[in-house]
């Protein structure tokens, strides 16, 4: 089995009531979530448990959410707690078709204080698969360290992926677009949609999912082997070029799946669920295709519950839910 390392956020979401602007929502449910976390969970339900690198305030949040944690199984290993700062808040809204806004609270929080060299060299020897996310980039020294740990991973020889999940308003001017395109150039995966390469300048502004292999294309043309492209409701598609571990064709691989039909409660998430699906399928050593259709069910079962870490699913009801789909 491959050994699995996630970095970055853990916070809090409230997420809430029913749909509608921020500013018209009267009741928060309160969700343990953060892209990188969800993922680390994603993966641990799903019987891959990661090691996890994250820090969380020395507050009551931080308590809920280490508990949380522990209680999904992730190991603890790399789980800081800071005592001079408060753990991230974040007030969801929702549209109504589920899709979602951010409102982030998190100036000098306790996931922007990450510091380099918190994993050795030692653990990383023993890592083969290494995954980190845009928002921990926006500011230092979380930014320096996390580039110091992919850039270290890759002289282990880890698989290293990386989710832009862009949230360009935690950013000042091109930072967003700087620190991405250096992120990937650092990683072997990269997991991103259409409005993320948007964002980091990769695409051009009217870019959609239609557009998906042009995209794909350019995000290996930056670094990464395989690139992987979610489109909502539509499925996903990836490229791997011939340096691909999962291509054996010797030339470039392009696939697609288009998804399962679904009538999603709440979107929040999906995306980090789609990643746990395919790194956990990919260092399994499954084929292409397959982490596609067991990414993709991974995420459409995501979205029939609300809460980003709380709806994601284990690998049994990921069958159960393939099986009566049609298995693919």
């Amino acid at each position: 089995m491959t050994r699995l390392l996630v970095a970055g956020e853990t916070l809090i979401d409230f997420v809430p009531e029913g749909h509608g602007a921020l500013d018209a929502v009267e009741t928060f449910h309160r969700r343990a979530g953060g892209a990188p976390a969800n993922v680390a969970v994603g993966l641990s339900r799903l019987e891959e448990p990661p090691l996890f690198w994250t820090r969380l305030g020395d507050d009551a949040f931080g308590d809920y959410l280490a508990r949380t944690l522990a209680e999904e199984g992730v190991r603890e290993d790399l789980i800081e707690r800071d005592p001079d700062a408060d753990t991230t808040l974040v007030f969801v809204s929702l549209d109504p078709d589920a899709d979602r806004a951010f409102s982030f609270h998190r100036n000098g929080t306790a996931d922007t204080r990450m510091r380099p060299g918190t994993v050795g060299d030692d653990e990383l020897a023993d890592t083969g698969w290494v995954h980190a996310g845009g928002v921990v980039l926006a500011d230092e020294p979380s930014r320096t360290a996390t580039f110091d740990l992919l850039s270290r991973a890759n002289d282990a020889d880890a698989v290293v992926s990386f989710d832009p999940n862009a949230r360009p308003e935690l950013f000042e001017g091109t930072e967003f677009v700087d620190t991405c395109r250096r992120a990937l150039e650092l990683s072997d995966v990269a997991k991103a949609t259409a409005e993320d390469l948007v964002a980091a300048g990769i695409a051009e502004p009217d870019a959609d999912d239609e557009d998906a292999d042009e995209l794909a294309r350019a995000v290996c043309d930056l670094g990464p082997h395989t690139a992987l492209l979610t489109r909502g409701p539509d499925g996903s598609l990836a490229r791997a070029t011939p340096d691909a571990p999962w291509n054996p064709t010797g030339e470039p691989l392009v696939v697609e799946h288009e998804g399962y039909p679904i009538d999603p409660v709440d979107t929040t998430g999906a995306g980090d669920a789609f990643t746990a699906g395919a790194i956990a399928a990919l260092s399994a050593g499954e084929s292409l295709s397959e982490a596609l259709a067991f990414a993709n069910a991974v995420a459409a079962r995501s979205t029939t519950a609300k809460g980003a870490m709380t709806a994601l699913p284990t690998r049994s009801e990921v069958e159960e839910f393939r099986e009566a789909n049609g298995s693919t």
